[in-house]
């Protein structure tokens, strides 16, 4: 064998003893290698800074949820709720539900005693001297609530300065009654006819106040 040939075989060794001791240090890349982050990209920085502003809150869904944004109802909704935290816009309207069918129903019966405490003094007036010219006609009521089918928040207002809040309502209820003359003889409605019924209610309160019930203050359609 030759010399030169000794040589190169010697030289191969010393290359594949090279390679396989990096193999070990450094193992192998397989695919694509993210290159090296500099220094300065791991160093601690203030805070990323953002090309847009982060707005916290938002609309009061349980104000917008029945009220335009920005109308003057809906911002008189905000004021009573700025002046009595614990009200609720939803909250309301649902005791407003189970008000109108109470009050509807003392009034068609007629015991509005039952129901006093939630009307104003002038609604009262109103409700009894109906009753009273019914009475002296010899006139009675059989009347059934069925149910609502619509309400709906009509418009809101509020004072500042006396703190007084009235809420309008619109109601759509379905009942069924019968008039009834002195001698029992149906002379309006029917037992078996559903009537609707379409009316505005506006109640009132203080906010803040001890009290927590509203008053029907006004009825209209």
């Amino acid at each position: 064998m030759s010399s030169s040939l000794i040589q190169l075989l010697v030289l191969a060794g010393i290359a594949v003893f090279l390679i396989l001791k990096l193999r070990s240090v450094l193992g192998t890349r397989e695919g694509f290698e993210k290159p090296p982050i500099p220094l300065d990209d791991v160093r601690p920085s203030a805070k990323p800074r953002r090309d847009f502003e982060v707005i916290e809150g938002g609309p009061d869904r349980d104000i917008i949820d029945h009220v335009a944004d920005g109308s003057d109802a809906a911002k008189a909704l905000g004021a009573m709720k700025l002046a009595e935290p614990g009200f609720n816009v939803s909250e309301f309207l649902s005791g407003a539900r189970g008000a109108y069918e109470m009050i509807l129903m003392a009034y068609e019966k007629g015991e509005v005693d039952k129901v006093r405490a939630f009307l104003s003094p002038e609604v009262a007036d109103t409700f009894d001297e109906a009753i009273r010219l019914r009475h002296e006609q010899g006139l009675t009521v059989e009347a059934s609530f069925v149910g609502l089918r619509e309400l709906a928040l009509h418009n809101a207002t509020f004072d500042r300065d006396s703190r007084e809040a009235e809420v309008s309502v619109r109601f759509v209820g379905e009942l069924t009654s019968v008039v009834k003359d002195a001698n029992g003889k149906i002379v309006e409605g029917s037992p078996n006819e559903i009537k609707r019924q379409r009316d505005v209610w506006t109640f009132a309160r203080k906010m803040g106040s001890n009290d927590p019930n509203w008053q029907l203050v006004a009825t209209g359609d």
